[in-house]
């Protein structure tokens, strides 16, 4: 019996220009890079240029994105884009990337799960191709984040950058089997009772500007390794497969500490662990497709792999994806 499967066959990423490394940050706040590697595992992040938009920074991922899966662009019916910085309250910033496309048909909305956003978007890609509601979506998750950062906050502002990262999903047919192309299962969660432990202070219908981030760290960290850590036994209990069976984690870049104590206790092997917290920084919602287009351009990810997705973030939303490559 075939069963519906949503498979990746593209993925794309752009990066601004301007790097910030910590000897940068060194002489805006106080701080050192010592005191930001040490804590964190970040050397430097990528800054959003002057004038340069969110939406401009996911037209370059989609058009990548296109471009490596090889289909017409008129093919893309749905765009789905996970961001907490868009271009504007409303509308939507998919639908400015769906006219940068040259589209004018099918669906284009953006979903906000901050961290989280891109493991939500890609599950609600994979829920749409499966009900029949799309057959090739465009799932994109664009962030400048550091447009929210109060740069006299070292707790924060050290941690984030911008960037934006794509895939192209579309349908395609399995046998209903752990051994299918595509994505075999998701798990998404929040907990609002715990919203104000990462949060911005304002927005339009609290204080009508666009406010800052505000976070208690330590407590995030301890949310983080358990909340992730059990999503991800809930997607290999849904399958019956076993963390030796991962060929691939890449989970949301937060930072280095919360990545290591991640894998040691489900325990997977460092080498597994697909990176790019050192040079990228905490990018929210565009972190997870932009360490998975690195480790496929850099040859780690081949077609086949057994690839697990993690990510959370403010709200509290966290959530675990298991797709083969």
């Amino acid at each position: 019996m075939t069963s519906v499967r949503s498979i990746v066959t593209g993925t794309g990423s752009y990066l601004p220009e301007r790097i910030m490394t910590n000897e940068d940050l060194s002489k805006v706040v106080e701080t050192t890079d010592d005191w930001i590697t040490e804590r964190t595992g970040i050397k430097s992040r990528h800054i959003a240029a002057e004038g340069e938009l969110t939406s401009d920074l996911a037209l370059h991922a989609a058009r990548a994105a296109i471009a490596d899966a090889g289909i017409d662009v008129q093919e893309i019916d749905t765009i789905i884009m996970a961001t907490t910085t868009p271009d504007n309250t409303f509308p939507a910033t998919a639908t400015t990337v769906q006219s940068g496309l040259g589209l004018g048909h099918g669906a284009a909305f953006d979903i906000q799960a901050v961290c989280s956003g891109f493991v939500y978007a890609l599950t609600i890609a994979d829920t749409f191709i499966r009900a029949g509601q799309s057959k090739t979506a465009l799932v994109i998750g664009a962030e400048t984040f550091s447009r929210l950062l109060d740069w006299t906050d070292r707790t924060t502002c050290v941690l984030f950058g911008d960037g934006a990262g794509a895939m192209v999903v579309q349908a395609g047919e399995g046998d209903g089997t752990n051994a299918d192309r595509g994505i075999l299962t998701a798990h998404l969660h929040s907990d609002g009772r715990l919203k104000d432990k990462l949060y911005v202070d304002g927005g339009p219908s609290s204080t009508g500007t666009v406010g800052h981030v505000r976070m208690e760290g330590r407590e995030v960290f301890r949310h983080a390794v358990v909340n992730i850590a059990e999503a991800i036994s809930e997607s290999l209990e849904a399958t019956g497969l076993g963390v030796d069976d991962i060929d691939w984690f890449v989970p949301h870049q937060a930072n280095k500490r919360i990545l290591d104590s991640t894998a040691k206790r489900i325990g997977l092997p460092p080498e597994k662990v697909v990176m790019t917290v050192a040079d990228h920084g905490n990018t929210s919602a565009a972190s997870v497709p932009l360490a998975f287009d690195a480790a496929l351009k850099d040859g780690r990810i081949k077609k086949g792999d057994l690839v697990l997705l993690e990510a959370m973030g403010g709200g509290f939303t966290w959530g675990s994806l298991l797709l083969r490559y």
